[in-house]
């Protein structure tokens, strides 16, 4: 067992006025007393947590002070300590009232009022001391207590191990043969479930090789009528008729932006980044996005009046939030609300640099996501639904839209109360203009400009040359790229306009060979279906005409190239 030390059965004197402290000091140190003497309550807080065996205040030094700090110490102290406080009080500066309250606070106080005999002193801090001696005791019992109670704790632990090792040993092979069976039964589902999401992948890769073809061929015969279009209403006289060409050419634009939306799913496109008005994509996809959810949800768009114009590639917008709308409705089976919203957002997301930003919603009251499944919803391939009716791509597409667009896409979502999906996007610089063709004001060609048709299929090439005509171009064609290198051999033109899948000479090699040969030649390359990032690292992002195109912004883009050739 082992006594306290003197350290802690120290007395710790606190009078701050006068010779007190040093008097009673010297009168317990004659009784065998250790005391430490204090200057003031700060020092109080300091030494009582180094240990001691009482404190003796005098009430004038708890007057207006903050004991807050003892009062910690109290409660933090063990279950065998009360640490014990004498204070001498005295009328000078009694003040029950405001004092009172401290003796509770204290707890283990005695009370000694003044003036004070020495005798009363030692007597009642002897009794202090014992009492205090008597807690360290119980210290040490309980110490010895905990010991033995652990040595037993351990003792029975080492019983309990021992049978269960012995258990264990016993049920091992069982054990190893029950692991063996699982791991076989897990190795064989498993199997199972990537094979079939590798058919399902690959049906799906089929589907968007077949969609982005579907594409490019939609897009020439687009292009064809689109500007056939475009000449009557540029050369005809006749109202009617002029009339039913503007019908039909909106009907192209309506179909342009069909194949644009496949290009899209067959993930063949990359972003074309332009200031979008929110009111705009929303106007988009209203009536598709009304009759793909059904007469049972209420649909509803919600647009704050100043908000800004986004950055964005409109028909990737227009496909996330229909993809969004579509698993809305598959999470309200029995009806219920779906509501896109736009509002500016004051507080920037902290994944985002500081900026200005919209943020578009698309949120349901359905049935919601647990967060286990919240967490996954943007990671690829990450579905909740059966095999064939998702590809686990629709919001991971969302995602990667909003992370390439300079902004972020996230989720939030309750059980039984719904799901909201934000789009955060960056708003349109002022140096960003609208993307928009002045149809009305054509440019005429240049006297005497040549300019080079290349382009496999024989109506495009055709339809594409008289419309180039019809502004004042002189055009050759050429039905491959064979065929155009051979005219550039012959003659060499102002400006060659190449399509981009052609069989023998691809549009890419057309402009590498012609560069090689005769680099002061500009070209513009015409396509439907490309891998356009590699189209516009060849030739610049301005230099691409993008099928189906309106004659304008064919006559823009022929001028644009022209003039750059003249600049360099």
């Amino acid at each position: 067992m082992t006594p306290p030390t003197a350290f802690e059965e120290r007395i710790l004197i606190l009078m701050p006025w006068g010779r007190d402290g040093s008097v009673v000091a010297s009168a317990l140190r004659a009784e065998g007393f250790g005391c430490h003497v204090l200057q003031d309550f700060d020092q109080l807080n300091l030494e009582i947590r180094k240990g001691a065996g009482a404190a003796i205040v005098t009430e004038e030094a708890l007057h207006k002070i903050d004991i807050s700090q003892v009062l910690d110490f109290l409660a933090e102290q063990e279950t065998w300590s009360d640490f014990p406080f004498v204070v001498l009080v005295g009328k000078q500066f009694s003040d029950p009232r405001g004092l009172a309250r401290h003796w509770d606070e204290l707890g283990n106080v005695i009370l000694l009022e003044r003036p004070l005999n020495m005798e009363t002193l030692r007597s009642a801090m002897k009794s202090v001391a014992r009492a205090r001696r008597r807690q360290y005791q119980a210290r040490e019992d309980l110490i010895d207590r905990t010991a033995t109670a652990r040595s037993l704790s351990e003792s029975q632990a080492n019983l309990i191990e021992l049978n269960e090792k012995l258990e264990a040993h016993v049920s091992a092979r069982t054990r190893q043969l029950a692991l063996a069976n699982d791991r076989l039964t897990h190795e064989l589902f498993e199997r199972e479930r990537v094979q079939q999401a590798l058919l399902h992948s690959q049906k799906m890769e089929a589907v968007g090789r077949l969609t982005g073809g579907i594409a490019h061929d939609f897009n020439n015969l687009l292009n064809v009528v689109q500007g056939s279009m475009d000449l009557i209403l540029l050369l005809s006289a006749d109202e009617m008729a002029k009339k039913r060409a503007d019908v039909a050419r909106r009907a192209c634009e309506r179909g342009a932006k069909l194949t644009q939306q496949l290009l899209a799913f067959s993930r063949n496109q990359t972003l074309n980044l332009q200031a979008v008005r929110v009111q705009t994509i929303f106007a988009g996809v209203r009536e598709l996005v009304i009759a793909s959810a059904g007469s049972r949800i209420d649909v509803r768009f919600d647009v704050e009046e100043a908000v800004d114009c986004v950055l964005a590639d409109a028909n990737q917008m227009e496909m996330a939030l229909l993809n969004l709308a579509i698993n809305a409705r598959d999470a309200m089976p029995d009806g219920g609300r779906l509501t896109f919203s736009a509002r500016n957002i004051g507080t920037v997301p902290d994944e985002l640099p500081s900026g200005r930003y919209v943020r578009i919603a698309v949120e349901d009251n359905g049935e919601g996501m647990p967060p286990e499944v919240l967490g996954k919803v943007f990671e690829p391939f990450f579905t909740t639904k059966e095999i064939g009716r998702g590809t686990g791509l629709g919001l991971s597409q969302v995602y990667g839209m909003a992370r390439q667009s300079g902004g972020l896409a996230r989720a939030f979502s309750q059980v039984g109360e719904g799901t909201s999906i934000e789009i955060v996007l960056p708003c349109a610089g002022a140096d960003q203009k609208m993307d928009s063709v002045d149809r009305g004001a054509l440019r005429r060609a240049r006297g005497g400009t040549r300019i080079l048709l290349v382009e496999d299929d024989h109506a495009v090439r055709q339809q594409m040359a008289e419309s180039l005509e019809a502004i004042g171009y002189a055009v050759r064609q050429a039905c491959d790229g064979e065929a155009a290198l051979r005219s550039v051999q012959e003659s060499t033109p102002d400006l060659i306009i190449s399509d981009y899948m052609m069989p023998g000479i691809s549009g890419a090699e057309l402009i590498r060979e012609v560069r090689r040969r005769a680099p002061a030649i500009p070209m513009v390359i015409a396509t439907g279906y490309a891998d356009m990032h590699a189209v516009e690292e060849l030739i610049g992002q301005e230099m691409v005409l993008r099928k189906p195109f309106p004659l304008a912004e064919l006559a823009a883009v022929v001028e644009r190239a022209i003039e750059r050739a003249a600049h360099t």
